[in-house]
């Protein structure tokens, strides 16, 4: 077992980290190319995860400076108590100990996610996707050496390079202790990790994300929310796949006309159904199981709906429990809204692209997670732990 390093060691490795990542641009972008190229299939959200470029360096250099800047998530008093017989009890957070991270396409992952397990001080398993091979063992490269150069042992950061069979076998039964597995990716890599692994596992489920317009919309504010969430970066799990318009907003018609000639402005396929699909340019859809479909894709599904308590009902029948959005001028109905749909992140008058570690003040996330334990939505720094308790006696017996 690895001995808990210590704050200004952890610290200076992500601070290293941020280094080696700016001295190793040109590199790290040139083998990413590699990658790209030998990309065969045609998910373009996969595409665009796996890419690296400046921008997408400069992130991963952002992510390792913050991190580095932030407080210790270890050995955080939450509660003490002097028991009647004089022992002193303290509840602190501790490390999990090891974290597997399995994930898809994303090279940034290798960054920010293993720098936010390594920050609360855990042991860090990589085991990232074939298409983004040479891209991730480059970083964990750098991962190397920035523990060497501050005399920790690379252990910290561990790269499996495993295939699917072999990915299993470590699941139902683990050569090396694992105290928590976090699984970044589509649907299919999550219910593959649920199946066969025997520790906890953090869901960072699906987005499916909903936004409703209710009657007393301002409809202005509606059709630019709409177009960013649904626009922005189709392959987020934040961004938008289904609308749902009040039946009774005023100028209606005019409405829905002018949100299918934004949307058709990105390319957008519009699917609709029956009362929406009369309209050019929309679809109709073939089953009502569309609406539990998540696209990572520039496409949507807008429906009418009766009233905000027939929204919330739908939208906790089909959501993923990530993000759901109501535009309204109505705080009432907004109130009623936000306290009764089930989603990990609600919004009122403001695009569900902000559910988000970094854009919600944490700095940056492991994952989303649409379970309700231990943590939902965005997991920062200071949700990676769990909690010991320490108690401090003189000879009690009980």
């Amino acid at each position: 077992m690895n001995t808990l390093l210590s704050i200004e060691t952890r610290n200076a490795v992500l601070l290293k980290m941020a280094k080696l990542l700016d001295e190793e641009r040109k590199t790290i972008i040139e083998i990413n190319k590699t990658d790209l190229e030998a990309y065969k299939g045609d998910d373009i959200s996969m595409f665009d995860r796996l890419k690296v470029d400046d921008s997408k360096v400069d992130e991963m250099i952002a992510a390792s400076k913050h991190l580095a800047s932030q407080d210790d998530p270890v050995g955080v008093e939450r509660f003490s108590f002097k028991h009647d017989n004089g022992m002193q009890v303290y509840n602190k957070t501790a490390s999990f100990g090891t974290v597997l991270i399995i994930y898809e396409s994303r090279p940034d992952v290798t960054v920010e996610a293993a720098g936010i397990a390594f920050k609360s001080g855990n042991k860090i398993l990589l085991k990232g996707g074939k298409e983004s091979l040479k891209s991730n063992l480059k970083i964990v490269e750098l991962w190397h050496q920035a523990l060497k150069e501050e005399k920790a042992s690379t252990d910290w950061v561990e790269y499996l390079q495993f295939n699917r069979t072999e990915t299993q076998a470590f699941l139902e039964n683990p050569t090396q202790k694992v105290d928590l597995i976090v699984p970044r990716g589509g649907e299919r890599l999550i219910a593959f990790v649920k199946q066969h692994a025997t520790c906890p596992v953090i869901v960072s489920g699906r987005g499916n994300n909903f936004v409703f317009v209710e009657k007393d919309a301002d409809v202005d504010l509606a059709l630019k929310v709409i177009i960013n969430a649904k626009t922005a970066k189709i392959s987020a799990c934040n961004a938008l796949d289904k609308v749902l318009i009040d039946k009774n907003i005023s100028n209606k018609p005019e409405f829905i006309t002018t949100l299918i000639s934004k949307l058709k402005e990105f390319d957008v396929e519009i699917l609709g159904e029956d009362s929406l699909s009369k309209y050019k340019g929309v679809e109709k859809i073939q089953s009502n199981d569309i609406w539990y479909e998540e696209f990572l894709d520039y496409k949507i599904v807008i429906g009418e709906i009766e009233s905000t308590e027939d929204a919330i009902a739908m939208i906790n029948t089909y959501s993923g429990g990530h993000s759901a959005s109501i535009i309204t001028t109505n705080e009432a109905k907004a109130k009623t809204f936000m306290e009764n749909i089930d989603t990990a992140a609600v919004y009122h008058n403001a695009s569900t692209r902000f559910t988000d570690g970094g854009q919600l003040g944490l700095g940056g996330e492991l994952a989303i997670s649409t379970d309700k334990l231990h943590q939902r939505g965005p997991i920062g720094l200071q949700h990676l732990v769990t909690n010991k308790w320490y108690i401090h006696g003189n000879g009690q017996i009980r």
